[in-house]
This record gives C-alpha cells, sequence and structure tokens, in this order.
C-alpha cells in the first residue's frame, strides 16, 4: 500500500482511538466526528488518487504516469459513481466488479460520507454520531482495499 495512504490511516485510527475513550460525552464525540467526517472523505480522495497514481506510475512511460497523475489532482468529492468513474477509466471490468463489490452498505456509506462533509463545509448542521462516522471510516477502508487489490491483484 502507499506509504501516503498508511501515514493518512494511522492519524485516523489514533483519532478515532482517543475519542473512544469518551464514551459517555455525547457532545465531545459529536464535535469530534464532523471532524472525523472531513478527514474520512479526505482520505478516500487521497487513497483514489494515490492508488490510481501508483498504478500508472507502474503500468505506463512517466509521460501517461505524469497525465493520470495531473488529471486526478481534481478530483474531489469522491461519491461512489465518480469513483466508478474513475475507474472505468482504467477498466470497465474493474468498474463492474468494483459495482457489485460497493453495492449496498460500502457505497451507502462513502456517499454519506462526502455528503455529511459537504453540509458541515457549508455550515449546515449535521446529526452524525460517532458510531456512524466509524461505521463509514471502516466501509472506507474496505473500498481502499478493494482499490488497491484491482490495482495489484
Amino acid at each position: 500500500m502507499n506509504q501516503d495512504i498508511i501515514i493518512y490511516q494511522d492519524r485516523l485510527d489514533a483519532l478515532f482511538k482517543k475519542i473512544s475513550l469518551f464514551p459517555n460525552d455525547l457532545e465531545l464525540q459529536s464535535q469530534w466526528s464532523r471532524y472525523l467526517c472531513i478527514l474520512v472523505s479526505g482520505f478516500v480522495e487521497v487513497a483514489v488518487r494515490k492508488i490510481y497514481g501508483d498504478y500508472a506510475k507502474t503500468k505506463s512511460a512517466p509521460n501517461i504516469a505524469n497525465f493520470v497523475e495531473r488529471e486526478l489532482k481534481d478530483f474531489q468529492n469522491p461519491k461512489m459513481q465518480k469513483i466508478l468513474d474513475i475507474t472505468s477509466e482504467f477498466s470497465l471490468i474493474w468498474r463492474d466488479k468494483l459495482q457489485v463489490a460497493t453495492d449496498g452498505q460500502i457505497k451507502d456509506s462513502i456517499d454519506s460520507i462526502v455528503a455529511n462533509r459537504n453540509k458541515i463545509a457549508h455550515g449546515e448542521d449535521v446529526g452524525i454520531r460517532y458510531l456512524a462516522v466509524k461505521q463509514y471510516y471502516e466501509d472506507a477502508l474496505k473500498l481502499v482495499q478493494l482499490l488497491h487489490t484491482q490495482c495489484n491483484g
């Protein structure tokens, strides 16, 4: 796995662990859940960029890899449909397999984390709970592993 992804994941794991130490402080968990929501969305963005960028570096000429990395720099708001669209640029077979593998809870979690991140970023009130964000993160990790396996399989 890409070192940047591992570092980001370790940082998130540490934050989730710290927050779990305050199970009775719902207000603190609520505030941290908003922050974690934004970080998890960013984690998915970074992971998609790094996994596909690394794939291009190892499988193509340097000028093609540079092109892919430039195109991926603009990747934001990683809802599942956008991830599937990018995946289809590499392989329609990968896209179809990823869609099947993520249909249901993983797709719902990824889409929810991005929707909540956008609401938080625009100052809207969200009633996101710690346990929900934790589940979203666990599903994001599953997605990242699926992408990594496809590219390194």
